[in-house]
């Protein structure tokens, strides 16, 4: 009854440790993944000009109408147009980096999916979201950062920073 009962505990242990080894979980440092790609320095540089244009426009406006400082109504007028201009021109710049993007996340996406899919991963989470960690601690044999890059053609050219303890 005894080794009945033995055979039985080491064959549901057995169950469960095969469930538990079933999902295969890995993480990628998005950041660190665009920040190695062309596409996005790229990207950065051209949205670092349209700011520039854009501020010149902003600071152009600004001289020709305080030039022209006649009243406090003008003035006070000034100052909600600046403001206007500097919420457009920051609505604009992020629409021009969403439009940007769009192509890189798919890039990315697709090859995150293709790197689980070849290396038999069940989930693929991120390492930051907002600044914030989502993982609070990972193996680094567990980052396929590198293995995308390499899927995208990008040869990495800096470690992945690891999640902290």
């Amino acid at each position: 009854m005894r080794t009945l009962l033995f055979l039985f505990a080491f064959g549901f242990v057995a169950s469960v440790a095969n469930a538990q080894s079933a999902s295969k979980i890995g993480y990628a440092d998005v950041d660190y993944i665009f920040s190695q790609m062309p596409e996005f320095k790229q990207i950065d540089t051209d949205l670092q000009s349209l700011q520039n244009q854009l501020k010149k426009n902003l600071e152009a406006k600004g001289m020709l109408d305080a030039v022209r400082q006649n009243t406090e109504r003008e003035l006070q007028q000034l100052q909600a147009n600046l403001e206007k201009m500097q919420q457009d021109a920051q609505a604009e710049v992020q629409k021009k980096q969403t439009l940007l993007m769009e192509p890189v996340y798919a890039k990315v996406g697709k090859a995150i999916e293709d790197v689980a899919k070849e290396n038999a991963f069940t989930f693929i989470l991120n390492q930051q979201i907002g600044g914030l960690d989502v993982i609070l601690y990972g193996e680094p044999s567990a980052d396929i950062s590198d293995l995308v890059l390499k899927k995208m053609g990008v040869t990495p050219t800096t470690a992945p920073t690891t999640p902290k303890n």
